[in-house]
């Protein structure tokens, strides 16, 4: 079976002008910053100017030089301040808790984002024809050469353990509900790839998650992204995420992985030398099966686990 047939695709949208007239004044916009002085001012401004009714939510996380200087003047925003540098997904979270709307966007401070496409991300959430919409980056996007091929990779395992096609595994741009990112906040880690746990999340889950094509411009400032670190913590987050809400898949496969090329590995040596089964194949085939029937009782436990993030019938 090819890729394109295993893996579904996760609705693209493209926003509607008829219902571009939402509400604006329900939105609050956490904007996370770290060492972001020559952009945060014209990041602010642009945004304040093309959405006045927003709420602005900005963290400084524990910038060293002269942020704080430069966003203590800007005036009309809520302002948090980290005493050291917590990373990006500590920042969204202290963010979150000042937060006073009814929606929840995040914007990347750096100058990349557009208030237009911020707009086109909230409103079919606002709308409420969507839980969840992400911000795609499309071709005509700035990127980093240097990154295309690790995002790829971690994009396409998210792909083939969700079964689902991924657009934009962890744009910074994305809108929500308050009352439903929360129920994920405790998941969500201290680094950088808070995007993506909270996009494989809210795919886990079921929710009505769409992706908006956008655009982005070249960052101001340099990227706090290490590559090879990060890169490798998102792929462990991956796994992680993925055993919590679908452990039996997990087990299952890496059981099979074990039985397999056991079974056909003990069976043409019995064939081929009539000497019985090979005890290497054996105990290969044995160790698979224990693996998915850890995957089972995992399953069962992760099930338990899942009822914490739903709302009540009542």
């Amino acid at each position: 079976m090819s890729s394109d047939e295993s893996i579904a695709p996760i609705e693209t949208i493209q926003m509607d002008n008829a219902d571009s007239h939402i509400d604006l004044a329900l939105l609050s916009v956490i904007v996370p910053v770290y060492n972001e002085k020559t952009a945060i001012r014209s990041t602010i401004e642009e945004l304040k100017s093309a959405c006045p009714e927003v709420e602005i939510v900005l963290i400084d996380d524990g910038s060293d030089d002269g942020t704080a200087d430069e966003i203590s003047t800007i005036d009309d925003i809520t302002i948090v301040t980290h005493d050291r540098n917590r990373g990006y997904g500590a920042a969204l979270k202290s963010g979150m808790r000042r937060a006073t709307r009814k929606y929840i966007a995040w914007y990347d401070g750096d100058g990349q984002h557009r208030p237009e496409d911020l707009i086109a991300v909230a409103t079919p959430v606002i709308a409420g024809s969507h839980d969840t919409i992400i911000g795609a980056r499309t071709g005509g996007s700035a990127q980093k050469l240097d990154r295309v091929v690790g995002k790829t990779v971690l994009t396409r395992v998210a792909e083939f353990l969700t079964g689902q096609r991924i657009p934009d595994l962890n744009s910074g741009l994305r809108c929500f509900p308050f009352d439903l990112i929360r129920r994920y906040v405790h998941l969500l880690p201290d680094g950088f790839s808070a995007s993506t746990t909270s996009t494989l999340c809210l795919i886990e889950r079921g929710h009505r998650v769409g992706f908006q094509p956008i655009t982005t411009r070249v960052r101001t400032g340099t990227s706090k992204i290490r590559i090879v670190a990060d890169g490798l913590a998102t792929a462990r987050l991956i796994f992680r995420l993925v055993v919590l809400f679908n452990a039996l898949k997990v087990f299952a496969m890496l059981g099979a992985g074990l039985i397999i090329p056991g079974l056909i590995y003990g069976t043409s040596i019995a064939i081929q030398r009539g000497e019985g089964f090979p005890t290497l194949a054996g105990i290969a085939i044995i160790a698979g099966l224990l693996t998915m029937f850890i995957g089972v009782v995992a399953d069962q436990v992760t099930e338990l686990r899942k009822e914490r993030f739903e709302e009540p019938w009542d």
